[in-house]
């Protein structure tokens, strides 16, 4: 696995990649994370003959921060199409979280062209949250103190002895970093104020030529829960829904065994050339 920067409409990022050839996967994160968190995956994906990628949003990790980019679901679907233009993907599959599942599937409601499968993580954006689950999360996704950053990575999996300290300081030091606080504010107020205004998921659903897609979700999962992703499962209908035991919000880093394979059952049955 390699890193390297890279500036993607014009908004500077940071890139974790590994493999070759014209089979592209993106990989991408939610909010308040980075690409890091797809680490034990990226290798195994691509000794398995995918050109995997994975980028920093604005907004997190090392990308650019503060004002300027479009923190929208809609912006960062831009900025994901934008990125398969930089690395030369005409098509590829892609893989998001949380909110890059969101990301994702706006883009392939977008651009069905550009997608050859698509895979969902314990994914937002496919039903309505609501007016006071949306309020709720203003205050959590602006908190950025070392007890807040802690509380979110316990929600993020099951077995809480993966929290370690080093994890929980790296995490500060980079939500805390110059601009992040400017950027997620911005991200606060759209998520309480309008996300709901682009869910995708009856979009999706009625998209003419869907690509195959794949719902994976934690059986223990505490931020979205397991019923959304069944939810999403009926409405989308000819999806896939898989649940990964003792697994929360984050199933590809808690356990990558049982993921990547799924995953690459999935697109053994859908997305190969």
């Amino acid at each position: 696995m390699i890193q390297y920067p890279a500036a993607v409409n014009g908004v500077l990022t940071r890139v974790l990649a590994a493999g070759s050839g014209d089979d592209h996967l993106v990989l991408v994160h939610g909010v308040g994370a980075r690409c890091d968190r797809w680490s034990r995956n990226i290798d195994v994906l691509a000794a398995a003959g995918w050109n995997v990628h994975a980028f920093d949003l604005p907004g997190h990790g090392l990308a650019q921060k503060g004002d300027g980019p479009d923190y929208s679901v809609p912006g960062y679907a831009r900025f994901v199409d934008g990125f398969l233009d930089l690395i030369g993907a005409e098509t590829a599959v892609l893989v998001g979280t949380s909110l890059g599942g969101h990301t994702v599937a706006t883009l392939a409601c977008d651009r069905p062209e550009r997608v050859r499968a698509l895979v969902l993580v314990g994914s937002i954006g496919l039903i309505p949250w609501g007016a006071e689950r949306r309020a709720a999360t203003r205050g959590r996704l602006r908190d950025t103190s070392a007890e807040s950053i802690e509380n979110k990575l316990r929600l993020l999996v099951h077995d809480r002895h993966l929290v370690t300290d080093g994890w929980l300081r790296e995490e500060t030091l980079i939500n805390n970093s110059p601009g992040a606080a400017e950027s997620f504010h911005q991200i606060s107020d759209y998520v309480a104020d309008r996300i709901d205004d682009d869910v995708v998921g009856a979009r999706l659903a009625s998209l003419e030529g869907r690509p195959p897609v794949l719902l994976i979700w934690g059986e223990e999962e505490r931020a979205v829960p397991l019923e959304t992703g069944r939810a999403a499962h009926e409405l989308i209908q000819g999806s896939e829904l898989a649940v990964i035991a003792a697994a929360s919000h984050a199933p590809y880093f808690e356990r990558p065994e049982e993921f990547n394979r799924l995953l690459l059952d999935f697109l053994d049955r859908a997305a190969r050339s």
